[in-house]
């Protein structure tokens, strides 16, 4: 009895110590709230629902198409379209991944293409939002849970401010997302089959989806700097890793990505899964994307042979040996 009250005491002291060490003062609440909130939902009252009145093809179509075309409107429009430029799109496809990127919940793309822009400047250094030196879990979520670093100033994105779908979106990103991600799924759901059928499409393709979406989405920050291999280059700690592309619509090939960011390819190889690269190429095909960028194959065999011998040795050309005799 008085062992089981003195690992209770030393219990309740160390739960304490964590929590004094908490930045309070630090936190961004109304992030933190919303992340842990819908996480909180996903984990008790998703499984609740379907305990009580089941899962049907239904539910899991609209989960799955929810996480689609939310998914890929951050991969392809978000990252590689508005942060890094590595083609152009018609208006539409611009619409389409603002509209659809909202609901993600991970803020505008225009402080999204700014924050992630900086990550590639100073990656692996103090201006990185979320650098991996800091930790696997201040890279992957905590960066978001507590404003331990400045805003950033927007003076790297001008090129995205002049863009008026951009800034509309900008303005009423919350509005946006809220309906897209929450109202819309309850809606179809409603249509489908009553409040049941709403409720679980809130529950599930609306609030488990966001949920679902956003840590994929933070793998890229996280654990495509923590597993994988280095195939390009060393300079930097993002790696290529086929298991971190499953989960991330093709963006695990992380350390070809840092090398070469203006390729409109992270799997640069046929055969690496890289769904975002496939749907640039459709998009390219009915002329709704056009001047896709793409590193040459000698560029590319140079980054890879310099990586494999980092320091190689100078051959200097000389020429022909001449023999001398004593005369």
């Amino acid at each position: 009895m008085i062992a089981s009250k003195r690992q209770a005491a030393r219990f309740s002291l160390a739960v304490v110590k964590m929590f004094r060490r908490i930045p309070f003062e630090k936190v961004n609440w109304s992030t933190s709230s919303f992340l842990i909130g819908t996480f909180l939902i996903t984990l008790t009252l998703v499984p609740a629902y379907i305990w009580y009145f089941g899962i049907d093809w239904f539910q899991i179509t609209l989960f799955l198409v929810m996480l689609g075309v939310c998914g890929f409107s951050i991969t392809l429009g978000y990252h590689r379209l508005a942060s890094h430029l590595a083609f152009q799109a018609h208006w539409s496809v611009w619409l389409f991944t603002l509209i659809f990127g909202a609901a993600a919940f991970e803020n505008s793309v225009l402080l999204w293409a700014c924050e992630h822009r900086l990550h590639h400047k100073h990656v692996d250094h103090e201006p990185d939002p979320y650098d991996i030196r800091e930790g696997l879990f201040q890279a992957h979520i905590g960066w978001l849970l507590f404003k331990l670093k400045p805003s950033p100033p927007f003076d790297n994105v001008a090129d995205l401010q002049k863009r008026p779908l951009v800034m509309w979106q900008h303005r009423y990103v919350q509005w946006i997302g809220a309906f897209v991600a929450f109202v819309l799924p309850a809606g179809i759901g409603y249509a489908w089959g009553g409040w049941k059928a709403s409720l679980g499409a809130f529950l599930i393709a609306g609030v488990a989806r966001v949920v679902v979406l956003q840590h994929c989405t933070f793998c890229i920050n996280s654990l495509c700097h923590y597993i994988g291999k280095q195939p390009y280059s060393s300079k930097c700690s993002a790696r290529d890793s086929w298991v971190t592309a499953l989960v991330t619509f093709g963006e695990g090939y992380h350390n070809y990505h840092h090398e070469f960011p203006y390729d409109y390819r992270n799997g640069v190889k046929p055969w690496q899964f890289d769904p975002t690269k496939w749907l640039i190429w459709v998009l390219s095909k009915v002329r709704l994307a056009n001047n896709l960028r793409r590193t040459p194959s000698r560029k590319i065999l140079l980054a890879q042979l310099t990586a494999s011998d980092p320091k190689p040795e100078v051959n200097i050309p000389v020429g022909p040996v001449r023999e001398f005799s004593a005369g």
